[in-house]
């Protein structure tokens, strides 16, 4: 005989509890715990299966795949975002579209959703259902894009039933839902935007993705801590998931794959928002070095890759003596702790002396660095800085430093070197290179950081201020 269990399960984050609480103790919710289903542990007949019908077993390579798996990519004609997704938007895949409110996402969609309907090879109808605007907003920023089209059909609703009627109507060439937070269904309890409600909304709409071979493109919000719909609720239930990042100062947008299903999540695409919406950067490297001072202390450049790509960006760094007991640390566009590491290293390995000093360090256009080659060029800013020494303008700096203060290698080293040349720039401080390598620039091979120091002219100075 199996044994029951009886669980208490809250309506609003899905969270289980062995016994009745009157406060969810993960979400905070009051009210929300209930009695779930009985569910059965250690049964002895679960193995007792039925008949099972050997025609549900597929071969590979036999004809019998559904008819909408042999309609391939459909193209979006926005050239970075097609190669992003590997060459298309794939039949019957489900995709989610997260990042921070006002970033960007409707408008995106909007300029995918024209993209297909406004060439000749493209047929049919799109879809764009949305809890959250007005056919006056959507109609007013589907003008200003040039986007609008009698083959746009907008459905404002919050019920995720209404959406999949529309599209076995339709039988659109896309549907987008924005947002997923917005969206209910009243076959599953809780609140709209609880983890339960996202999970059986999803769990719907990847049913009729997959049976009808319609593409769904879901819009998520970021939350507070960062993640999507809540503590990555949604990301192994769809095909892939898009993060649109970028800082509201800025104009500059680039959307990363962190999982894709079809294609590489080793891609990422660079736009520009404009009136007219986004377009793509042909040299984000010019764009991030556009109105860059001249000989001013605590300013370096790198090379990072983003996705497959060289991108120059600037490294800028303040330091000055703190007046409070214990020296401030603030980073914008770079890990906090990875500063505070290489800070460490730079007092035990160098000799700089910034035990009694701030140090402010910014990444200039908005953008996020998580390649460890910006390293270098964080040390030689923040010693620039102290120093109020200015490197070379023509002088770019990158590679991993150690805690050992050894420099060392990075990848896509060649591809880095060939984007810096090709700005302009006449030599970089590299770490040592393993194998020789043919350039058009001057490369300063540093062992340590402080050779990287002397090779940029900041080793020798006072080390007081």
């Amino acid at each position: 005989m199996s044994q029951v269990v009886h669980l208490f399960t809250c309506s609003n984050c899905d969270a289980q509890f062995q016994k009745w609480v009157g406060r969810c103790l993960e979400c905070g919710q009051w009210g929300t715990v209930a009695e779930s289903l009985a569910r059965a542990a250690g049964s002895s007949d679960t193995l007792a299966a039925e008949p099972f019908d050997a025609r549900k077993l597929l071969s590979l390579n036999a004809e019998n795949t559904n008819t909408h798996v042999a309609m391939g990519r459909r193209k979006t004609h926005l050239a970075d975002f097609d190669r992003l997704l590997g060459g298309g938007i794939v039949a019957g895949s489900l995709t989610l579209l997260g990042g921070e409110p006002g970033i960007g996402k409707s408008t995106l969609v909007l300029q995918l959703l024209h993209g297909i309907t406004s060439h000749a090879e493209s047929s049919g109808t799109v879809l764009y259902a949305s809890g959250e605007e007005t056919i006056e907003q959507i109609t007013a920023r589907a003008k200003r894009l040039e986007c609008a089209s009698s083959t746009l059909q907008f459905l404002p609703t919050t019920q995720i039933d209404e959406i999949l009627s529309a599209l076995n109507h339709l039988h659109p060439a896309l549907v987008v839902v924005d947002s997923i937070q917005t969206m209910r269904t009243a076959d599953t309890p809780g609140e709209v935007g609880s983890v339960t409600q996202i999970k059986a909304l999803t769990g719907k709409l990847l049913e009729a993705a997959k049976k009808t071979g319609v593409p769904i493109f879901l819009i998520g919000h970021v939350t507070k801590d960062g993640s999507v719909a809540g503590p990555k609720t949604l990301e192994h239930l769809v095909d892939t998931v898009l993060y649109l990042e970028g800082d509201s100062a800025h104009d500059l947008r680039i959307i990363r794959a962190t999982k894709n299903r079809f294609g590489s999540t080793n891609e990422t695409s660079i736009f520009q928002m404009t009136e007219k919406g986004l377009i793509s950067v042909e040299n984000p490297s010019a764009l991030f070095l556009t109105d860059r001072p001249r000989g001013t202390p605590g300013s370096v450049i790198t090379c990072i890759i983003e996705g497959t790509h060289p991108l120059l960006v600037e490294v800028q760094a303040l330091v000055n003596r703190t007046v409070f007991g214990y020296p401030q640390r603030r980073a914008s566009g770079f890990e906090l702790n990875r500063l505070q590491v290489l800070i460490a290293v730079l007092v035990t390995r160098a000799g700089v002396p910034l035990e009694n000093y701030d140090v402010h360090l910014n990444i200039v256009g908005g953008i996020s660095v998580n390649d460890s080659a910006a390293d270098a060029a964080v040390a030689l800013a923040i010693a620039s800085a102290f120093f109020d020494t200015a490197v070379p303008d023509q002088l770019a700096v990158l590679g991993e430093v150690g805690l050992g203060g050894e420099l060392r290698s990075v990848r896509a080293m060649e591809k880095r070197i060939v984007e810096i040349s090709r700005m302009g720039f006449t030599s970089a401080v590299i770490p040592r290179l393993q194998k020789k390598m043919a350039s058009s620039i001057q490369l300063l091979e540093s062992a340590t950081i402080k050779d990287a120091l002397a090779r940029a002219r900041l080793l020798g100075k006072s080390m007081t201020r």
